[in-house]
């Protein structure tokens, strides 16, 4: 299934980023306002919202819930564009959506809920009282009493069954109210198969009736750590090329950097597509070795691309 249009939500509200970290750092609402025009004014359909730490900054969770009164408020003074809360804590959301106008931005997304979440029932119950949609991080299963990464494309899918289902009963979601994320790791970097995973998966999730109408999203900033700046971007938007032939609509990405797919003839796509493959393992062999080879596949474009090819 070829997805018609792909939503970005825009994602340089995040303190991995330097003009957010240093909004934050001086609670600069001004800062943040431009950051939100920016992007409105980039196309993006939504704004994630994340003010968590990073390898860069620490930041506590009473800080956050600190400033979010103050800042809700302020990015929604300056665009009209939906925000998508993000964060893995209860609380931290419990104080967004308090503050969030509906009246001005319609509704906003939960980002996210997911098998390895505190409190996931009291999640849930945020959903259905401020009416939002909301993003599955499906990447995560239920196991053994506790949770566990997915590493084959059906126990991906059997994620997101899981929590479609428990968000139409527990939450009254509808299957178009629910964004799937399948999970996306770093190209260069993936001995695991976990990008082959997510394709896979969005492909077993787009031919089950059952989960007709939900939407697939990444978080696509990572996908090219550790590559050339020169290719990140153009290797970012080949994915979503392969990405939407698979059936993903969203994509959680830098609209200065990303602004959509790549046409499906660009040379950069097929180097990508042929790096995938050189990433599934053969019988007989194991995952790490053809992980090494897709590794190595993903060198060799860079070398194609400084050598002009």
């Amino acid at each position: 299934m070829n997805a018609k249009k792909l939503r970005i939500i825009g994602d340089l509200i995040n303190n991995a980023y330097a003009r957010a970290r240093n909004a934050f750092i001086a609670r600069n609402l001004e800062g943040y306002q431009t950051l939100a025009r920016l992007q409105t004014n980039l196309g993006v359909e939504f704004l994630d919202i994340n003010i968590d730490g990073t390898r860069q900054i620490q930041v506590k969770l009473e800080e956050m819930r600190a400033f979010l009164p103050d800042l809700i408020p302020a990015i929604q003074a300056v665009t009209p564009v939906p925000l998508c809360v993000d964060n893995p804590s209860v609380e931290y959301h419990k104080v967004a959506l308090k503050h969030y106008n509906r009246s001005k931005g319609g509704a906003p997304i939960l980002n996210s809920i997911a098998a390895s979440r505190e409190r996931l029932e009291e999640m849930i119950e945020l959903v259905a009282a401020y009416d939002t949609l909301v993003i599955v991080m499906a990447s995560e299963r239920f196991a053994d009493g506790g949770t566990a990464q997915c590493l084959h494309p059906r126990d991906v899918h059997a994620a997101a069954k899981h929590f479609v289902e428990l968000l139409a009963t527990r939450a009254g979601r509808r299957n178009d109210q629910i964004i799937i994320d399948t999970g996306l790791a770093p190209v260069g970097a993936d001995t695991y198969g976990l990008v082959n995973i997510g394709l896979d998966a969005m492909r077993l999730i787009r031919q089950d009736p059952d989960l007709r109408g939900v939407h697939l999203t990444v978080g696509l900033s990572n996908f090219a750590w550790g590559t050339p700046k020169h290719i990140r971007h153009e290797l970012e938007k080949a994915y979503l090329t392969v990405g939407m032939e698979a059936g993903l609509d969203f994509a959680i990405a830098n609209p200065e950097s990303v602004s959509g797919p790549l046409p499906a003839n660009d040379p950069m796509v097929p180097l990508l597509r042929q790096a995938l493959e050189q990433g599934r393992a053969a019988e007989g062999e194991s995952q790490e070795t053809a992980g090494f080879r897709q590794a190595e596949a993903v060198m060799n474009i860079w070398g194609k691309a400084e050598a002009g090819d």
